[in-house]
């Protein structure tokens, strides 16, 4: 069976004395720059939105909604047990474990009182915010290549890699198709609907698309991703990556649904 050998590749970029800069850190700095950097100019297609200052004021915000919410959710929904009689460890988020659903839940927290305090009407605030995302969401998937984890179900493939962490059996590189469903495809997709007047002057019909597509996206991934040891496989056969993508597809639905009902004059945000 042919299959290729993981990459000689080095999860630390750079060390200095003590200090080591990762690849994986360095991903999440780039996905929150570069987001950023493009949320100011998606911001100049509604003039009447949310501004280019709010999105460069929101990077703290967005930061800690992120880390604090992708560590939560890894806790409660990967290795909830394991913490309870441990749960000084889950303060100790260097040593890895963050949950992109529990990511997402906290910047929607941080949006949302964020918005709040800048009179920013909040599916305005957000749909700008949905378009970037997969920039992060590919680099991540990427980093996770080359930490070698995360890694895919055995298989016979062409292409299958043989990743230390898993053994000696060829796998499906998961997290290239990750990024790629993720990252580059669906950010194609948000780069296509946000330059859509009829979608843009909806506030919501983008956020729903993203959580939507997201969920799909993950949840076909999934089927070639290796579960979670610890959990392993769950209802029908099911992962816990798959059970977070269902409400979240039916959440993005139900806003698209909601969003397209509205006159497009009642939700263009305000000054």
């Amino acid at each position: 069976m042919f299959a290729f050998a993981f990459p000689p590749l080095d999860p630390i970029l750079l060390s200095i004395g003590p200090i080591h800069v990762r690849w994986y850190a360095l991903a999440y700095l780039a996905g929150f720059v570069l987001g950023i950097w493009l949320c100011k100019k998606l911001a100049a297609l509604s003039p009447n939105g949310p501004s280019a200052k709010d999105y460069d004021d929101f990077l703290t915000w967005a930061v800690l909604g992120t880390v604090l919410g992708g560590r939560l959710g890894y806790v409660l929904f990967y290795q909830f047990d394991y913490y309870l009689q441990a749960p000084l460890e889950a303060l100790q988020i260097w040593h890895g474990g963050m949950s992109f659903h529990g990511g997402m839940l906290g910047v929607i927290a941080a949006a949302y009182f964020f918005a709040r305090s800048r009179k920013l009407r909040f599916f305005a605030f957000t749909d700008i915010l949905a378009c970037v995302t997969p920039i992060g969401l590919g680099l991540g998937r990427l980093a996770n290549f080359v930490n070698g984890e995360l890694f895919g179900r055995v298989t016979d493939v062409p292409w299958a890699v043989i990743f230390p962490r898993g053994g000696d059996l060829p796998r499906h590189p998961s997290q290239l198709y990750e990024a790629s469903l993720e990252g580059v495809l669906l950010f194609a997709f948000m780069m296509a609907y946000v330059r859509i007047p009829q979608l843009r002057s909806k506030a919501g019909v983008l956020s729903g698309l993203f959580l939507s597509e997201y969920a799909a996206f993950r949840f076909v991934a999934e089927f070639f991703r290796e579960p979670d040891a610890q959990l392993g496989f769950l209802l029908a056969g099911t992962t816990m990556g798959q059970l977070l993508c269902l409400p979240m597809f039916l959440a993005g639905l139900a806003i698209i649904a909601w969003a397209m009902t509205r006159k497009p004059q009642e939700v263009t945000p305000h000054d």
